[in-house]
């Protein structure tokens, strides 16, 4: 088993400073990141289990969220919105399914 070599620290002030900095923006970038999969998942669920008031307010909720990752950059615009698309896609497809049954 092959394990990567330990970094060495900096040993300039500024090197270290942007070590801390890293970990510190690692943290909150793997947070929001997070955050946005778990908005795109519940709406994903809510729109299995056929319920269309809580699908639409989750995707409310989503939308917000997806909006504030890509702007900040942590997904790539497009990506968000695809992702919008596709539920929005998703959920008022769930109104037109009882419907036509």
């Amino acid at each position: 088993m092959a394990t990567k070599p330990k970094k060495k620290n900096p040993r300039l002030a500024s090197g270290r400073k942007r070590v801390r900095q890293d970990i510190k923006i690692n943290a909150a970038n793997t947070s929001l990141r997070s955050k946005y999969r778990t908005a795109v998942k519940n709406v994903e669920k809510a729109v299995l289990a056929g319920d269309k008031t809580k699908a639409t307010e989750l995707f409310a909720k989503m939308q917000a969220v997806v909006d504030t990752v890509a702007d900040k950059g942590i997904f790539h615009k497009n990506k968000a919105a695809r992702d919008k698309s596709r539920l929005s896609t998703k959920v008022k497809a769930l109104g037109a399914a009882p419907v036509a049954a």
